[in-house]
């Protein structure tokens, strides 16, 4: 007896959540379970025998995850500085003897940026209009100098200018840092990947790799040292989606060097990223 009525007691619950979640009416029956609708047309044919059609079909309205991921995402810009160093200065003559801000320029186009980030996070904050972006990546720039003579040395760390390296293919100074950016993000557009929106925030990076290379020919060099850049950088960062189109932009808060010279670094390009 017991049996029997916790059987109709589990039939007549299974049928209220089947009423709960159907849509019936004199046109089509609508079943709804997690991600699927099935919908059963009415209809008979000649012999008054039910001849409905059925369909199965995603839910369209499942809400969007609260937290999104998006992996392995690539920056590719250019990089270049804002040289405010006042050369006149005793440090910057101890540091850089001889220079001035011309012989200091980069070469703008062969100034590279490139980032690769390993994933980055969106959390639904206001109705997936306004969200919180944090990630994690690698941050690659290539700092081209106009001026091929220029020799960093360490030890203690000088620059200098070196008439051997004259007519040389390549001369350039490359830091690379590990990144966390976070930015508050709004989205025009919520529940399209290739919407309209933008992000602003800060990202701080760790300097974990730095050097001088110079080409010439087939012969080349490297020296690895950190020759006084900045074990940390911190910046302010944006990103602007327009559709397909991501573009993104950072300028640092401060000088890349420890000592010396009083250039802050900028980066802008495009963003290669799913959303």
């Amino acid at each position: 007896m017991k049996k029997l009525l916790l059987a109709i007691i589990a039939f007549s619950g299974a049928m209220a959540c089947f009423a709960q979640d159907s849509t019936v009416s004199d046109k089509a029956d609508t079943i709804r379970i997690g991600g699927m609708v099935i919908i059963k047309k009415a209809g008979k044919n000649e012999g008054g025998k039910d001849n409905g059609n059925v369909t199965i079909t995603r839910d369209s309205r499942r809400k969007s995850s609260n937290v999104s991921t998006n992996w392995w995402i690539v920056d590719l810009g250019f990089t270049n500085l804002n040289d405010k160093t006042n050369y006149s200065s005793a440090e910057a003559m101890a540091f850089a003897p001889g220079f001035d801000k011309d012989k200091l320029e980069l070469k703008t186009t062969k100034s590279v940026n490139v980032n690769v980030w390993f994933f980055m996070q969106k959390l639904n904050m206001v109705k997936h209009v306004l969200n919180l972006k944090y990630g994690l990546g690698l941050e690659l720039n290539n700092y081209r100098f106009d001026n091929e003579q220029v020799r960093l040395t360490k030890n203690p760390t000088t620059i200098s200018l070196d008439p051997t390296l004259a007519g040389v293919k390549k001369n350039k100074l490359a830091a690379d840092y590990i990144t966390v950016p976070m930015m508050l993000n709004l989205n025009f557009t919520p529940g399209r990947n290739k919407g309209f929106g933008l992000s602003g925030g800060v990202s701080a990076g760790y300097l974990y790799s730095a050097r001088q290379k110079i080409k010439n020919n087939d012969n080349k060099s490297k020296v690895h040292d950190d020759f006084e850049l900045r074990k940390w950088k911190l910046s302010y960062i944006g990103e602007l989606n327009l559709g397909p189109v991501k573009l993104y932009g950072s300028y640092a808060l401060k000088s890349m060097w420890e000592k010396g010279l009083d250039q802050t670094p900028y980066n802008v390009g495009i963003r290669l990223s799913s959303w």
